[in-house]
């Protein structure tokens, strides 16, 4: 069975668990219940070799000041559980369940104990459950083959891509932002191929580490994905996982899927980047994210405007409008990057382009643009995730970049490369498939120009915003015959005072000498112009579609006739028969 097949199977059969459910919760409340029982119940049967020797352990040396690390070496798991209780040991005493099951959550070691504790309606689910009766029966299903969650049946990568299509099947059935915890595998895979592009040498051979941040982690599915690929490439690569996730349910799954992976599960945190960032001054080889769209960091303001203010703070180059906070994230990325570091994030249409030169977004732009940092974008296609459809980007950053791409950015527009879906998934009916991944890969290692990639000099997006002053008509003096005067570098002529509802700006593009550009754009329609260089502003922006659109001609006025009138005479036909039948 192939590994979507595996997943939609053990997804499908935990789910129909939630029946179980019916009458004693409201529909929102059931992945409240069942997400939970899924996590302990893969506890319980990761655990399931070492439950003898670890009940040995913890009879044997219960007063040992050593007992914990005893423990998980019985266990062989970092983790591990004291109860005499599994899972299914639980159901031979019914009348005792509620007790027994909270006992039994309560063995687990410190590290299980405070995932569980993130999943804060769960205990009074539990006593709900008890109350109406139907505790015992929802345990049981957990014991049964459908929910049968033993490694040695579900591998870790199985249980990962599970987790997180019950969190989306849950959220849609709850009406939430699913897309927030979600990000398509094919579209993490694709960042991850891009981000190891030009890496196979630093990954080959022995006593390789790296590290991999996330700064919005949801259930680590960037992580793994990132994981998998590398250890693929290498599998003695030493890597170590770290991200940081806002959501208390999701966080809980992912540091869950890290604590059964045998990563350290430590260096997953819980808490809000932007204004608790729990990785504060260090740096990693590899940046991914997917932050939310359009969520706004009002209740983060104070936090980001403080740091913001500091010379070297992650904010520093500019804050973004309060309503969206995405680009907050992009500078996270840039500021967690090690040398020779690389960041694969994703951003809608908007940092491309959104705010005036001088404004927060150009200027982060100009930051990241001047600094070199931009290395490639790559334009998805549309109605790939979950929860919009709207355009998507990848941002490709890079520290020291290889020298046959400093001071250049690739645009890679890969928004057709892409296959329907029979069926929709709320938002996405289009796919990422492997041939199309490998394009893309392909356009980027090139690094060639061709009708789908496009490689620019930094340059290229960076432009001067002059103010174009002209005195009041009263004051407006003729062109003096040389017609030379205002041109001197578009100085203000005399002493006249300018008219501020004459003022107007222009764009002039960095590669473009400002006196040339005034000369000729704007004196031969304005002589008596003169630019105040005082308010000079740099911009940058990246006009993405205007690079790649195509041209595509009106139809000749003939054929378009020769159409209109085969409508009207079908329309005219239909209208009679219309009336044909009336009569």
């Amino acid at each position: 069975m192939s590994l979507a097949a595996t997943v939609a199977e053990k997804a499908n059969l935990i789910w129909a668990i939630a029946d179980k459910l019916t009458g004693a919760f409201k529909p929102h409340q059931y992945g409240e219940v069942i997400l939970p029982l899924t996590v302990i119940r893969r506890f319980d049967s990761v655990l399931e070799p070492g439950k003898a020797a670890v009940l040995d352990v913890a009879q044997k040396f219960k007063d040992s000041p050593l007992l914990d690390s005893l423990l998980r070496k019985a266990s062989g798991r970092p983790f591990y559980n004291t109860s005499p209780f599994t899972f299914a040991r639980l159901l031979d005493a019914p009348d005792d369940l509620d007790a027994n099951f909270r006992a039994y959550c309560n063995a687990f070691s410190g590290n299980v104990r405070q995932i569980l504790e993130k999943f804060k309606p769960f205990e009074p689910h539990v006593a709900t459950m008890t109350e109406k009766g139907i505790l015992y029966m929802v345990l049981k299903e957990f014991t049964t083959s459908k929910a049968d969650l033993h490694p040695d049946r579900v591998s870790n990568l199985e249980m990962g891509y599970i987790f997180e299509e019950l969190i989306r099947r849950f959220s849609e059935a709850h009406n939430e932002d699913a897309g927030q915890h979600y990000t398509p595998r094919e579209v993490i895979e694709l960042m991850v191929n891009l981000l190891l592009t030009h890496d196979s040498d630093a990954l080959s051979g022995t006593g390789v580490t790296k590290t991999i941040y996330d700064p919005a982690c949801g259930t680590g599915g960037m992580l793994s994905v990132a994981e998998e690929h590398i250890h693929k490439l290498n599998s003695r690569a030493l890597l170590v996982l770290c991200g940081q996730e806002l959501n208390d349910e999701t966080f809980a799954i992912c540091k869950a899927d890290m604590l059964i992976k045998g990563n350290e599960a430590d260096y997953i945190k819980s808490g809000n980047t932007l204004s608790d960032d729990q990785f504060s001054g260090q740096t990693f080889d590899y940046v991914l994210s997917n932050p939310p769209f359009g969520r706004e960091w009002k209740n983060e303001k104070a936090a980001v405007e403080a740091e913001a203010a500091q010379k070297d703070g992650r904010f520093s180059a500019g804050l973004p409008s309060i309503s969206d906070s995405q680009m907050l994230f992009l500078q996270t990325a840039v500021a967690r990057l090690k040398p020779g570091g690389r960041a694969a994030i994703i951003q809608n249409g908007s940092p491309l382009f959104t705010g005036d030169a001088g404004s927060g977004p150009s200027n982060i732009r100009r930051h990241i643009l001047e600094n070199d940092l931009l290395d490639a974008i790559i334009a998805l296609p549309n109605d790939i995730f979950y929860n919009t459809g709207i355009a998507t980007y990848i941002w490709i950053l890079c520290r020291d970049k290889p020298e046959a791409r400093r001071n250049k950015v690739q645009l890679i527009n890969a928004s057709g490369l892409y296959e329907k879906r029979r069926k929709s998934l709320g938002n996405k009916r289009n796919d990422i498939p492997q041939s199309a991944i490998d394009e893309i890969c392909r356009l980027y290692g090139d690094f060639a120009e061709s009708p789908l990639s496009k490689i620019f000099d930094v340059a290229d997006f960076g432009y001067t915003k002059i103010t174009v002053e002209r005195p009041a008509d009263s004051e407006a003096a003729p062109l003096p015959p040389d017609g030379d005067a205002p041109r001197k570098r578009g100085r203000k002529p005399g002493k006249r005072k300018a008219d501020a509802s004459r003022r107007d700006t222009e764009n002039v593009p960095l590669k473009e000498n400002i006196d040339d550009y005034f000369a000729r754009e704007v004196l031969p329609f304005a002589p008596d112009a003169w630019i105040d260089t005082s308010k000079n502003k740099i911009g940058y922006e990246i006009p993405f579609t205007r690079y790649f659109y195509e041209y595509t001609p009106p139809r000749p006025a003939d054929e378009l006739a020769v159409e209109i009138r085969d409508l009207e005479l079908r329309l005219g036909e239909s209208l009679a028969a219309l009336f044909e039948d009336e009569e």
